[in-house]
């Protein structure tokens, strides 16, 4: 499994972070960031939910 986010679409809004800090941060310019690409079990399995519950669908999960 990959992790990006598309900075295009990208609000800003930071539920990813806050749901998973140790897969997501954010950057100096206000928008969310990728820090661990390939999360495994259960950092993996909350990815997932953080892309599903991104409003922005900013977040990309490819398999």
């Amino acid at each position: 499994m990959k992790v990006t986010i598309d900075a295009s679409l990208c609000t800003g809004c930071s539920l990813c972070y806050s749901d998973v800090p140790e897969v997501f941060a954010m950057s100096d310019d206000g928008l969310a960031k990728v820090i661990v690409a390939s999360p495994a079990g259960d950092l993996a399995s909350k990815a997932k939910d953080a892309a599903d519950g991104c409003p922005a669908t900013a977040i990309i999960i490819a398999e």
